[in-house]
């Protein structure tokens, strides 16, 4: 059934999905940026329900997902994919994630590579240098005390380039949006993750084939660091999308739908 939306209960929280596409087609589960939710993949999902049944969550915090008392772990972050596929009987799944959901897809192949086909880390880090730390704790103090409104220029400007924002505005407008309806504690529990994000160091034991998928002049996930995280990983390449800064895939529509399609026909073709 195609359209299909429901919630799904993983440990404290309650996790809201959504399934598309024909239900012969393989699984591919979709998982989405700090501050934003599953509709952050609207303009993918045409050409992606052609290849898969897709399933798309709202990381907790986001949505209307429920934001259970912080701080979060990528623990909470995986057990809440994997919750959603359980849900909906997909033991295995191709996983495409951005930024936090990126992440958060590098920490299942980890974990659970039996449950993963082939997966997709875009505009992502892998690790946490203190400049890094220090920008959360700077985002953190700055929500405590002004809510969500108090980040959304400085989102909006690291999201999108300038040539975006004044030529696109209704893209700009469906990201503040986004922003704004991010539950406060959840932002901040999820913040708090990232904090401690320690996966660079495992990558080399990584099983699954990984495209990274990296925003050119994107400096919250820069080329350099993402480059770093395909090197280490055994079956891992980097594709970069040129002029194109953080939320790549709503910035680059069409350059980001081929770039996945692109990998997951040629990696099918390769399994088979």
């Amino acid at each position: 059934m195609t359209g299909t939306t429901g919630f799904v209960r993983s440990a404290e929280a309650e996790i809201a999905i959504r399934v598309d596409g024909p239900a012969h087609l393989p699984w591919l589960v979709l998982s989405n940026s700090l501050a934003a939710d599953m509709s952050m993949w609207d303009d993918q999902m045409p050409a992606l329900t052609r290849s898969h049944r897709v399933l798309r969550y709202d990381s907790r915090g986001h949505g209307r997902s429920t934001a259970p008392a912080g701080p979060y772990s990528f623990d909470h972050l995986v057990g809440d994919l994997l919750a959603a596929m359980d849900a909906v009987g997909a033991a295995r799944a191709d996983l495409l994630g951005l930024s936090m959901g990126g992440m958060t897809a590098l920490g299942v192949g980890l974990a659970y590579p039996e449950r993963v086909g082939r997966l997709i880390c875009a505009a992502a880090r892998a690790d946490a240098p203190l400049p890094f730390v220090a920008g959360w704790d700077q985002r953190i103090a700055a929500v405590e005390s002004g809510g969500m409104s108090a980040l959304l220029g400085g989102t909006l400007e690291r999201w999108f380039t300038p040539a975006l924002r004044e030529a696109r505005p209704e893209t700009v407008d469906r990201a503040a949006r986004m922003i704004l309806a991010t539950a406060p504690t959840g932002y901040i529990g999820c913040a708090q993750a990232l904090k401690r994000l320690d996966y660079l160091r495992h990558l080399p034991a990584m099983r699954p084939s990984v495209l990274f998928i990296a925003g050119e002049v994107d400096m919250a996930a820069p080329v350099a660091a993402m480059q770093e995280m395909a090197q280490a990983t055994p079956e891992g390449t980097l594709t970069v999308l040129p002029d194109v800064a953080h939320l790549c895939n709503m910035e680059d529509p069409d350059g980001f739908t081929a770039a996945v399609a692109e990998f997951l026909g040629r990696t099918r073709q390769a399994a088979e």
